[in-house]
């Protein structure tokens, strides 16, 4: 896909990946897809007995599809989904996926995982070609916060701990989630430079880390 496809000038378009289940009304993935024009799903399908290769597919369509850089926003098994997708559909650093922000991402290897989630095992080790954050809780039921930090040094991602807020979902009760906002505009800021060019690797790391966060967060290096 080449560069002439895009407009690197407009702002990106931001599509989420939910994970098993997909996202309900209450979800913050669903209610910034409803508040947010920027924003919108990726009809994954088969959302109780999720198909690997049918969700990395899915994903690829709808990034091809895309008119403006893209920034993934993925939430548990959707992070693992996104992850193969990078590494089954390599792109240059940046381009046409932009940024991720991939929020309590599933672990599929954990002892006991859940047979619908084994497929997706083992999470794909490669670093991710954009810019990203991970962000987990520390009293998620199906990740621990070890492990979640572990995924990220894995993807060359910027680690973001959140605190005990269970599985950063609807049961959460995070409502539209203002702190995640907050991270997703990192994101959009790493991933484009003033003029929508895309930034190197290392500006976008450099902004991820910088010392501004959302409060009650604690960023890890």
């Amino acid at each position: 896909m080449g560069l002439s496809t895009y407009d690197l000038s407009v702002r990106p378009t931001i599509l989420t990946v939910p994970g098993l289940g997909g996202s309900g009304p209450a979800h913050w993935q669903t209610l910034w897809e409803g508040a947010r024009p920027d924003t919108s799903r990726i009809d994954l399908g088969m959302w109780d007995r999720p198909h690997r290769n049918s969700w990395v597919t899915k994903i690829d369509q709808a990034v091809a599809g895309a008119r403006a850089p893209v920034i993934l926003v993925a939430h548990s098994l959707g992070c693992i989904a996104t992850a193969w997708w990078a590494s089954m559909s390599p792109q240059p650093y940046g381009w046409p996926v932009a940024g991720a922000l991939l929020v309590a991402p599933a672990d599929v290897e954990r002892a006991g995982v859940a047979e619908e989630l084994a497929p997706f095992a083992p999470a794909p080790k490669q670093p991710l070609p954009f810019p990203s954050i991970v962000v987990a809780s520390t009293d998620d039921p199906w990740v621990t916060i070890e492990r979640a930090h572990s995924l990220a040094v894995d993807w060359g991602s910027h680690f973001v701990d959140a605190g005990p807020h269970g599985h950063l979902n609807a049961a959460s009760g995070l409502g539209h989630w203002p702190e995640g906002q907050e991270l997703l505009e990192r994101v959009i800021h790493a991933a484009g430079g003033p003029h929508g060019e895309a930034r190197t690797p290392g500006d976008a790391r450099a902004i991820l880390t910088m010392p501004s966060r959302p409060r009650g967060y604690e960023a890890r290096i």
